[in-house]
């Protein structure tokens, strides 16, 4: 995640202490953990990731099961416990479980279409202890439910935000780019103002699940929908608006970023740089990790094609400081590995070769350069 307002305006939020702590290798990170819950969704998003539906099986965990995760990423010293799905709210226990985790320690937030979260159920999410509720809005109402396959979902999404917010509870929007509803984007952007909403999180598409690179915005596209998330990032802070901003899965907009306040606020620039420096670009199998519903865990929730192993044959913290597993390994230290413009790239110590799922899905090679970096060769003087 890349924070537009801290690195324009210095403005502070809680995930700064993650996104900004520089330390010596991934053995001092302790990773946000993305949990899909499970499989089942009561909406069929053509952009799915998982590949979510209504009615699929494959919740292997109990709640007895997923408490004994749970000890373990405490335990471990995990900051976040992301419950995501499909719909984590179609499972019952979801509010002991994040009660659970956060009388353990952990910080539970939740990842949902909004579409269920009625004001009896945001009372709910507030007595269970979630830290912040991020609700996916696609568009407009016409695409948002074109998208997400369900008339009258849009509705129900923006009544879950305004329901957590009556209730207490922090609340985002979450919007992913693509094809089908980039010219959304300025309603998006509008509505997040007009609602004063705490924070927006604009995600680049990642080619997993129903999301394929076909859906994906042409480079010229991603620039102008930068410009877009730049010209509304000011405008809200010359209201006073406290949204943060984020982009997240592409960290050439860190570099697009950088360059465009050189020509600005070269003193805002020179502070973007440190953070950016210690940020370290992509973080996958470092800072972000996945555990799916059948238990596998994953270096992010995008790496489906290469699981790491199994919570239910080996604990998560095990699995993940496995000296020997050769994929973290290669991902810890992924800068010798990385082809391409990626690897000529003089930048590449900011972006870490950005998303290594996308580069395989497109090229069959997982160290290609990722074809979703839009930034010229003059802009990343390429070696």
């Amino acid at each position: 995640m890349i924070s537009w307002t801290k690195l324009l305006f210095d403005q502070s939020s809680w995930g700064d202490r993650l996104r900004y702590r520089k330390v010596k290798s991934a053995d001092g990170v302790r990773p946000i953990v993305v949990w899909n819950i499970t499989p089942s969704c009561n909406l069929a998003c053509s952009h799915c990731y998982l590949d979510a539906a209504r009615g699929l099986a494959g919740d292997r965990f109990t709640e007895e099961k997923a408490g004994k995760v749970i000890d373990d990423l405490a335990g471990y010293g995990a900051p976040v416990l992301l419950f995501s799905g499909g719909e984590p709210l179609m499972r019952e226990d979801i509010f002991r479980l994040a009660r659970y985790a956060s009388k353990a320690g952990l910080r539970p937030v939740l990842s949902t279409n909004g579409t269920m979260i009625t004001p009896a159920v945001a009372a709910k999410i507030k007595k269970a202890g979630f830290k912040y509720v991020g609700v996916s809005i696609d568009g407009s109402p016409k695409t948002h439910d074109r998208l997400r396959g369900a008339r009258g979902s849009f509705a129900l999404a923006l009544k879950g935000i305004r329901n957590c917010r009556a209730a207490g509870v922090k609340a985002g929007v979450r919007f992913t780019l693509m094809k089908q509803n980039v010219r959304d984007l300025e309603y998006v952007l509008r509505l997040v103002g007009r609602e004063k909403i705490e924070r927006l999180c604009v995600y680049h598409l990642v080619y997993s699940g129903r999301a394929t690179q076909k859906n994906d915005l042409s480079h010229a596209q991603t620039r102008r929908a930068l410009e877009t998330v730049w010209k509304y990032t000011l405008l809200y802070h010359r209201k006073r608006l406290q949204t943060e901003v984020l982009t997240v899965d592409n960290h050439a907009d860190a570099i697009w970023i950088y360059k465009k306040l050189l020509q600005t606020d070269t003193e805002a620039a020179g502070r973007a740089l440190e953070l950016l420096a210690a940020n370290g670009g992509n973080r996958s199998g470092i800072a972000i990790s996945c555990i799916d519903y059948e238990g596998n865990v994953f270096a992010d929730q995008f790496f489906r094609a290469h699981p790491l192993g199994n919570v239910f044959e080996k604990r998560f913290s095990d699995i993940w400081t496995d000296a020997n597993n050769p994929l973290l390994e290669k991902l810890r230290d992924r800068k010798g590995l990385i082809k391409g413009k990626c690897a000529r790239c003089l930048y590449v110590d900011l972006c870490n070769g950005n998303m290594r799922v996308r580069a395989e899905a497109a090229s069959g090679d997982l160290w290609q350069e990722d074809p979703a970096c839009f930034l010229t060769p003059r802009e990343i003087r390429i070696r």
